[in-house]
């Protein structure tokens, strides 16, 4: 009986390593142009056209696309005195071409400030390009705009892609 329990024990033994990889995606917009538009010598009633193509250039669908609309006003004329260029710039109409919708309608530069706006729904991975066509106008008010003149807005559009939901069971 001492022998059996002072004894060695022995036993058959396996054993296997799995290796795992977590590899994230790639959440990447993809834009045709830099500058949507830029014009010079506008006057009070001109309207201006611009277009523009969003693509999905990553690995990951996208669940929306936001635009950040900001402006910066060069006063280099006679003083605004508080006037602000982007009460006087309009975006008529923010077209989806594919879509033939409307997204963003009759607003303001100073309107769009500061308040994201959607502008598509979705971009999943592998679609086709989504084109877009906007329409500025500089309104003529029928009131004095002199204080304008050879003033400089600078227009910033920002375009935010978000990725689509985690998915639980991936």
């Amino acid at each position: 009986l001492t022998f059996i329990s002072g004894g060695t024990v022995a036993y058959f033994n396996d054993t296997k390593l799995a290796n795992n990889t977590f590899t994230t995606g790639l959440l990447e917009l993809g834009m045709n142009k830099n500058t949507v538009i830029q014009v010079e010598d506008i006057v009070p009633g001109d309207t201006m056209h611009g277009n523009f193509v969003l693509t999905n250039d990553g690995t990951v669908n996208i669940k929306e696309i936001i635009l950040h609309s900001s402006y910066e006003v060069v006063d280099k004329g006679k003083s605004n005195q508080d006037d602000d260029l982007g009460d006087h710039i309009k975006v008529k109409y923010l077209y989806n071409v594919n879509t033939r919708e409307r997204v963003i309608v009759e607003k303001t530069l100073s309107e769009l400030k500061d308040s994201p706006q959607q502008i598509l729904k979705e971009l999943p991975v592998g679609s086709k390009e989504e084109k877009f066509a906007v329409q500025f106008q500089f309104i003529d008010n029928g009131e004095d705009q002199n204080h304008f003149q050879d003033d400089e807005l600078l227009l910033n559009w920002n375009f935010e892609a978000v990725q689509r939901d985690g998915d639980p069971d991936l």
